[in-house]
């Protein structure tokens, strides 16, 4: 990170670093097009600033735009780019660069949350879930009469906490489950992928689809999800795994089962803590640890920890227009904006090895709390939970950012203040 430059002058940096990339990823790409009234960084960084500054509408940010930044900002142009065709695919290949420009960020600062499952070293993993908001004013009835809430679905890499967005489920005229949306985006990206990258996807049992994921393993794609209830399956063997190994620590059984000639991975995990029996399904080969399948379920919902900030710190509960391509750009925006928070507030807690941030030490005294409770009845934490883990984004490092752009402050002010708040570990 640039520390000497303001932090709207860091956005501008990072969204032209982007576009370089974007453009130099594809020859004579579609997308590229001049446009002096308003140009394709300031469309991203204005877009950015609207995600940022936590306002109710577009209307909202356009008076925000004039009075608090100095910019004007015609309506038509605005409302009509949100909703142009060649700004969605742009946005979109500068979304995936600025993606793996925090990713190389954060990669080379040594952040990596899933360190401690070597195994793990060739994949890419993701925990994925939908997200629903609520569907935009104009939004026109369905065939029924009926409006619902506009989806998205996005994944956390549990590597290092970014988040990626996948793919829009509705714009609120129709209600879609999220399974088909889901296949269709992953059956496309197949064709544009690296065939040797192997992708493992953490999902709720709403993914489940024995015959489509056991297809999914030539595309090097895999799921770990809960068993339903009702899934009708049949034992076939068992898996050997290493019941001493600590990482399988709660696990009763690993094996192999059998639903309509497919076969998967099931494993039985007893959390010592609660006692509670867990069925978790598997699509990876039988090599991965079963204890490590478990914990990164239990991981998943550090997503739900992201959707939290959306909504509750930047404001994010309602979509910005019933376009499809509106909807998408705002799903990017969204995502670039939470990654941008994430990779200040990382980068501030690695500072001083000896400091950590307050949550984890309320966490960390949290799990001690909780392992003498267990203990008291015969049982404990499972010691996979005392680990690093993913944090939720502190709303102080959210507000920290708002407040930054408003007052233009140096991102290095900003990043001295997130660390002022780190205290003894």
């Amino acid at each position: 990170m640039i520390n000497n430059l303001s932090l709207n002058d860091y956005l501008l940096t990072h969204c032209n670093e982007s576009m370089e990339r974007a453009l130099a990823a594809e020859r004579h790409p579609a997308w590229q097009r001049s446009c002096p009234e308003m140009s394709d960084i300031d469309f991203i960084r204005l877009g950015l600033l609207r995600c940022i500054s936590a306002v109710d509408s577009g209307r909202h940010f356009i008076q925000t735009t004039e009075e608090v930044h100095n910019e004007l900002l015609p309506h038509s142009t605005y409302f009509k780019s949100l909703k142009s065709s060649r700004r969605t695919s742009m946005l979109e290949a500068i979304e995936q660069q600025s993606y793996k420009i925090h990713c190389e960020h954060l990669a080379s600062s040594g952040i990596d949350y899933l360190k401690s499952f070597p195994e793990l070293d060739e994949y890419t993993v993701e925990a994925a879930d939908g997200h629903f908001i609520d569907h935009a004013c104009h939004t026109p009835k369905g065939a029924n009469g009926k409006v619902y809430a506009a989806g998205f679905i996005y994944a956390m890499n549990l590597r290092n906490g970014l988040l990626r967005p996948l793919c829009c489920i509705t714009n609120g005229t129709k209600r879609h489950h999220e399974l088909p949306i889901l296949r269709n985006y992953i059956d496309h990206q197949n064709s544009q992928s690296d065939p040797s990258e192997k992708k493992l996807y953490v999902y709720d049992k709403a993914v489940t689809d024995f015959h489509w994921w056991a297809k999914q393993k030539s595309h090097q794609n895999y799921m770990i999800s809960v068993l339903k209830e009702n899934s009708v399956a049949t034992w076939i063997e068992p898996i050997g795994f290493d019941a001493n190994n600590p990482i399988n620590t709660g696990i009763e059984d690993y094996s192999i089962y059998e639903n309509q000639g497919v076969r998967f991975n099931v494993l039985h995990y007893r959390d010592p803590e609660t006692q509670k029996l867990h069925r978790f399904v598997s699509t990876l080969p039988k090599s991965i640890n079963p204890g490590t399948i478990a914990i990164l379920y239990y991981k998943r919902w550090t997503i739900e920890k992201a959707y939290n900030n959306s909504k509750s710190d930047l404001k994010e509960k309602k979509a910005w227009s019933s376009s499809v391509k509106s909807l998408n750009n705002q799903m990017r925006l969204t995502t670039m904006t939470y990654n941008l928070m994430r990779v200040c507030e990382e980068i501030s807690k690695i500072q001083d090895p000896k400091l950590v941030h307050p949550s984890d030490k309320k966490y960390t005294k949290s799990l001690e709390k909780r392992q003498e409770r267990a203990k008291n009845k015969g049982g404990f934490v499972n010691p996979l939970l005392f680990l690093e883990r993913i944090a939720r984004i502190s709303s102080y490092t959210i507000r920290a950012v708002q407040n930054a752009i408003i007052t233009g402050k140096p991102l290095a002010d900003l990043m001295c203040a997130l660390m002022a708040r780190l205290v003894p570990g």
